[in-house]
């Protein structure tokens, strides 16, 4: 569940966003507040939650002295910090709806359960707004053993209900992933990084399938597949990688780097999908459709 005041910050943001550059008032924020939590809003826990939001998001909620209103900073660079927390916040206030509404529409609503690893991300976004080195306790699946491991959180990234910290890593020499429900503990060390310059998460994993990072020398590849037709209209609505195009015949091609993620999702899709090229990737994906079928067969 997110802290009850973090909800209340991402609450306080949301609510100034969609105000947009009209702005609030205090009393029509006041009236919001009560709407939302059913108590007054006084001022000063106002004041309270707008120096933390600038704190915690570097989203900075100003006055303007003459009407008395309220809005979001929208200078260039306000606008360049709440892209860098934008879907942070719009992953916490959903999670919040979904808690809301699970109290008010019991039985009603359904979601998924969702590993704890997101309760890291405010510490791992103030870490990475104030360029933090971070000490983390970390245990690998399939390990008896918690490792500490010395990081630079340059991002964070999501993948299948999951969140990652994707870093560099003093003890690997290299970039990593981390999973954040693997954490045992996180604390920040006093010193400071610098990130590397144009640095972008998407472009690190434009290339790559899921949070697989591209391992030195690896190059995409043109992978084509055809599809069902009714499977076809689902890849349309969800590409499989943001490199895809349509071909004809319910065929697709994509520029991808077939890493052991890529393989699993063609394999999830079963007799509804087919590997056409690259020749290799064909063979592998058959293979391990093989083995499967071997354990169901005597």
């Amino acid at each position: 569940m997110v802290p009850e005041l973090v909800e209340k910050y991402i609450f306080l943001v949301q609510t100034f966003v969609e105000a947009g550059e009209a702005g609030l008032s205090l009393s029509q924020l006041q009236r919001k507040w009560e709407g939302r939590y059913g108590t007054p809003y006084a001022r000063r826990s106002f004041l309270n939650h707008r120096a933390a939001v600038e704190e915690v998001f570097g989203i900075v909620i100003t006055c303007d002295r003459s009407t008395n209103l309220y809005r979001i900073d929208q200078s260039e660079s306000a606008v360049d910090k709440r892209e860098a927390v934008e879907y942070l916040i719009n992953t916490f206030t959903v999670n919040s709806l979904l808690t809301l509404s699970k109290e008010r529409l019991s039985g009603r609503v359904s979601v998924e359960d969702v590993p704890s690893g997101q309760k890291f991300l405010i510490p791992v976004m103030q870490a990475m707004l104030d360029n933090a080195v971070l000490k983390m306790q970390y245990k690998k699946y399939q390990s008896t053993e918690t490792d500490r491991r010395t990081i630079y959180p340059y991002a964070v990234k999501e993948f299948e209900k999951r969140w990652y910290i994707v870093a560099y890593s003093e003890d690997a020499g290299q970039m990593r992933t981390y999973a954040m429900d693997r954490i045992q503990a996180l604390e920040r060390t006093g010193v400071t990084f610098t990130l590397p310059k144009d640095f972008h998460v998407d472009e690190v994993f434009e290339a790559s399938y899921g949070i697989y990072l591209p391992e030195e020398g690896q190059k995409p590849v043109l992978v084509k597949i055809r599809a069902t037709e009714r499977e076809s209209a689902y890849l349309m609505d969800l590409p499989l990688h943001p490199s895809q195009t349509r071909l004809p015949g319910n065929e697709f091609a994509l520029r991808v780097i077939p890493n052991p993620g890529f393989i699993m999702e063609l394999l999830r899709h079963g007799n509804r999908l087919e590997v056409l090229e690259p020749e290799s990737l064909r063979q592998t994906v058959k293979e391990e459709l093989k083995k499967a079928l071997d354990i169901y067969e005597p």
